[in-house]
C-alpha cells in the first residue's frame, strides 16, 4: 500500500491538461497593472477601514469576472468579511473551494529599504542582487522572469487572490469551465489569527458546503518546486515580562546591586532551550502525534535544502541536533519574536532598566493543544523561581517575591493535517505533477487555522505553496518574483480544469 501511495505521488499516466501559458504570456502587463493597484491598498488586519476598502475592491474584481461575488458578513457586521464568489458547473461531481487571504502583517515603514510598504515598486531583480527600478511595462513589452514586485502582501497573500482570479480569466479566455463546482473564499483577518472565522463559517455553513478546500498560501519549496502541503502547524503567542526597580537607575551607582531585568530575562529564555535548540521545557514534546510510515516516506523523498539555505542565509550552524529543516518543522517549536528592555544604539543609556519583555511564538503540531503548551511554559517559568502573574505586580508583591514574571497569552489554535491517502491529495498531486515538478509535504512550518474548516464544515484542507521562498513574507521588503506568479496562475488553472 505504501509503495502504491508513493507511486501515485511521483508519477501520473493520464494525458496532460492544456496549459494557459500563451494566455499568461499575452496578458502579463494587464495582470501586473491590476495586481499593483490591489497592492496599493493598505491591508494591515487591524486597519478595518482599509480592510473594507480591500474587500470592496476585490468584490469588484470578481464581479468583472462573472463570479457573482458577495460579502459574507459577521452577525454584527463589524468583522472583516469573507469575500465569496462561485462558478457553478452543471453536472459536476464535486465542489471545491479555493481560498486566499487579503489582509497582511503589520508594517514598520522605517525598516523598508526598497519602497514604502503600500507603494508597490517593480525591480529587475532582488534588490540585494542588483535589482533596479523598472517602469510597469506596457502590453507587448518584455517582462523579465526575475522581475520582482516589492510591497506588503506581494506574496502573502494577495498573490493568492490575484493568481486565482487570473486563472479564472485564463479558463474563460479558452471558453472552458472548471471540472467541478468552483467556490472562492477570500479571508480578511488571517494575519490576526482569524478570530472571527469560526463564527463566519458557522453562520454561512450552507453557502460554504464543499468536498474540500485548496488553500493558496505560502512559499514554494526552497529547492524550487511548488509544494502541496497536507497540513499546517498551529500557533499560539505569549508574552513574558520580568521586573527590576520601579524606576530606571544609574548603572554606575546601582550596577552589581539592583537586579537587571534584561539579564534576568536573558537567563530565563536561555533556560528554555539546550545548545542544539531542543526545547527543555518539561513535557513540551509529549503530546505529539507520530508521523505515519507513508508521511515519513514522503519526507524522505523531499530534496534537502539545508546546505544551500545555510549559504544563502549566512548561517554557520542550525538548530535541530542534525535533523533536516523538513524534519524539524514536523515538531513543535518555541521562538522569540522580539525582546525589549530600555534602548540600544544612539538611544542607549547607562541605566538599570525597570522591565524586560519577550514575545514568544509557539508553533504546534498534531496532538498539541494551545492551552496545554502555554501552561507548560508557565510552569517552566515558575520552576525557575518566579512568581507568575497575569497582571502588573503590586508594590507589596514586589517586596515579597524576589523574582516576578507577568505571563500572558492569546487563545491560539491547533495544527491540522489531511491524510496522505485522501483522494483529493491523489488528484491534486497527479494534476500538479503533470504541470511541473512538485514536492508533497506532510506539514508546512507556518500556521493557518485550518482546523476550523474541518470542525465547522467537515471538509479536508490542502495547501498549495507557489511563491519564491526568499519573499520576506511577514518582514520588511516583502516581494514576489514574477515568474512565481505566472507559474502559480498556470498551476491554479490546471487545478480548475481537474475533473
Amino acid at each position: 500500500m505504501l509503495r502504491l501511495i508513493i507511486a501515485l505521488l511521483l508519477f501520473a499516466g493520464a494525458p496532460a491538461f492544456a496549459r494557459p501559458e500563451a494566455w499568461v504570456e499575452a496578458n502579463k502587463a494587464s495582470i501586473l497593472d491590476e495586481y499593483l493597484a490591489l497592492l496599493a491598498i493598505p491591508n494591515v488586519a487591524s486597519d478595518l477601514p482599509n480592510i473594507r476598502r480591500n474587500a470592496d475592491h476585490i468584490r469588484k474584481m470578481m464581479e468583472a469576472r462573472g463570479l457573482s461575488p458577495r460579502l459574507l458578513e459577521s452577525e454584527d457586521g463589524k468583522a472583516p468579511p469573507l469575500i465569496y464568489g462561485e462558478w457553478p458547473v452543471p453536472g459536476a461531481k464535486r465542489t471545491l473551494i479555493l481560498y486566499a487571504h487579503y489582509d497582511g502583517q503589520p508594517v514598520t515603514s522605517a525598516q523598508w529599504k526598497v519602497t514604502p510598504p503600500f507603494k508597490p515598486v517593480l525591480l529587475s531583480n532582488r534588490h540585494d542582487q542588483g535589482g533596479a527600478p523598472v517602469s510597469a511595462p506596457a502590453s507587448g513589452r518584455e517582462i523579465g522572469s526575475d522581475f520582482r514586485v516589492y510591497a506588503r502582501s506581494a506574496s502573502d497573500d494577495k498573490a493568492g487572490v490575484m493568481a486565482i482570479l487570473a486563472a479564472v480569466d485564463a479558463l474563460k479566455a479558452e471558453k472552458r469551465r472548471p471540472g467541478f463546482n468552483l467556490k472562492i473564499v477570500f479571508e480578511g483577518e488571517e494575519e490576526a489569527g482569524s478570530p472571527n472565522l469560526q463564527a463566519l463559517l458557522r453562520r454561512h455553513k450552507a453557502v460554504l458546503a464543499s468536498d474540500g478546500w485548496l488553500i493558496i498560501d505560502g512559499p514554494a519549496h526552497q529547492t524550487g518546486p511548488q509544494q502541496l502541503v497536507l497540513g499546517v502547524r498551529g500557533d499560539v503567542n505569549a508574552e513574558v515580562t520580568v521586573y527590576g526597580p520601579v524606576r530606571p537607575l544609574h548603572s554606575g551607582h546601582y550596577g552589581n546591586w539592583a537586579p537587571n531585568p534584561g539579564m534576568m530575562l536573558s537567563e530565563l529564555l536561555a533556560s528554555m532551550k539546550d545548545e542544539t535548540g531542543r526545547v527543555t521545557i518539561a513535557g513540551f514534546y509529549d503530546d505529539v502525534v507520530p508521523l505515519s510510515d507513508a508521511e515519513r516516506a514522503a519526507i524522505a523523498a523531499i530534496p534537502a535544502p539545508d546546505e544551500a539555505l545555510k549559504r544563502e542565509l549566512g548561517l554557520g550552524w542550525v538548530e535541530g541536533g542534525g535533523a533536516s529543516l523538513t524534519e524539524a518543522i514536523q515538531l513543535p517549536s518555541l521562538n522569540i519574536n522580539g525582546i525589549r528592555s530600555a534602548d540600544v544604539g544612539e538611544n542607549s543609556r547607562n541605566v538599570v532598566p525597570t522591565t524586560a519583555t519577550a514575545a514568544l511564538d509557539l508553533r504546534l503540531v498534531l496532538g498539541n493543544r494551545p492551552d496545554r503548551q502555554v501552561e507548560k511554559v508557565r510552569q517552566h517559568i515558575r520552576a525557575q523561581g518566579y512568581e507568575v502573574l497575569d497582571r502588573e505586580p503590586t508594590m507589596e508583591e514586589r517586596l515579597r517575591f524576589p523574582k516576578i514574571a507577568k505571563f500572558t497569552s492569546e487563545p491560539g489554535y491547533p495544527a491540522e493535517r489531511t491524510r496522505l491517502e485522501h483522494p483529493l491529495v491523489r488528484d491534486l498531486s497527479e494534476v500538479l505533477r503533470r504541470n511541473g515538478k512538485l514536492v508533497v509535504q506532510p506539514s508546512l512550518g507556518g500556521s493557518l487555522p485550518l482546523y476550523l474548516i474541518r470542525e465547522e464544515l467537515g471538509a479536508p484542507t490542502i495547501v498549495l505553496g507557489l511563491w519564491n521562498h526568499d519573499n520576506n513574507q511577514h518582514g520588511e521588503d516583502e516581494n514576489i518574483r514574477l515568474q512565481s506568479l505566472w507559474d502559480g496562475i498556470d498551476s491554479i488553472a490546471a487545478v480548475l480544469a481537474m475533473p
